[in-house]
């Protein structure tokens, strides 16, 4: 039995009486793409920071790896599970945000080497040589030694990748990594998350960039309204004729892309 990379089961989120999440119900398979959209308001992002533990769920059980994180099941009632515990299984999710959140005090080496320095108690000439080769696999060695000003907006965003990278997660989370770039700078980030697919990482990606979803991913998921509308293969998905809720986001989708060029 191939355990999956997460696992969401009937999550729900709700702030103040807004009911954001609406029983979720999602496997997500590992080693695999799956890409999470939707217009905005959707929930996606919501959902991503609940699998990564920034947000704690009202309802609902997620599992990493085959191991419950923040609350577990015992008896039917949901149970908190302990710091440590919750802890250890949130290390093996690494995390890119739409803002590079860079320490600007820092080089991108110092940046990518500063949580193997203090969250993994790396010495520090160790943590450097693995901060330089994951800034090789971006392809960014050359600017090992730059400051973030010094960086444009898609090197930085890389660097925040092969910082998540540096602690060796087993899951990576995307939430819509490109939506602070130009249209010049996307690409060498999408580039990169490619790779990564092809490496075989697992990886959940909030995204609007519908021609890498429809091209990168195992799996797509579409939400409207806190809830999954429909699940499955990019070719299920995208199928023609499209679920109506899906034609009208891509309808607008694209009408706003036609405007954004023109």
């Amino acid at each position: 039995m191939i355990i999956p990379a997460a696992q969401v089961d009937g999550l729900d989120k709700e702030f103040g009486t807004t009911r954001v999440l609406d029983r979720i119900n999602l496997t997500i398979p590992a080693g695999q793409v799956t890409c999470l959209i939707g217009p905005s308001g959707s929930g996606k992002s919501t959902l991503l920071r609940c699998i990564a533990m920034l947000e704690e769920p009202s309802a609902g059980i997620i599992s990493v790896g085959g191991r419950p994180l923040g609350f577990s099941l015992e008896n039917g009632k949901r149970v908190k599970l302990p710091t440590a515990h919750n802890r250890e299984v949130r290390g093996q999710i690494g995390m890119v945000f739409q803002q590079f959140n860079l320490w600007p005090h820092m080089t991108a080496l110092g940046n990518v080497a500063e949580a193997l320095k203090t969250v993994r108690r790396m010495p520090k000439a160790q943590a450097n040589e693995i901060a330089g080769q994951k800034l090789d696999e971006v392809g960014l060695a050359h600017r090992r030694d730059y400051y973030p000003a010094q960086l444009s907006g898609g090197q930085q965003q890389r660097v925040a990748i092969a910082r998540a990278l540096a602690l060796e997660p087993k899951l990576m989370l995307f939430d819509e990594p490109t939506s602070s770039l130009d249209p010049e700078l996307t690409g060498e980030v999408l580039n990169v998350m490619r790779k990564l697919a092809e490496q075989g990482m697992s990886m959940i990606v909030v995204s609007h960039e519908i021609g890498f979803v429809a091209s990168v991913a195992s799996k797509v998921v579409f939400l409207d309204h806190g809830r999954v509308v429909l699940d499955g293969t990019p070719q299920e998905v995208f199928a023609k004729p499209r679920h109506p809720r899906l034609a009208q986001f891509l309808d607008t989708y694209l009408d706003r892309e036609a405007v954004m060029l023109a």
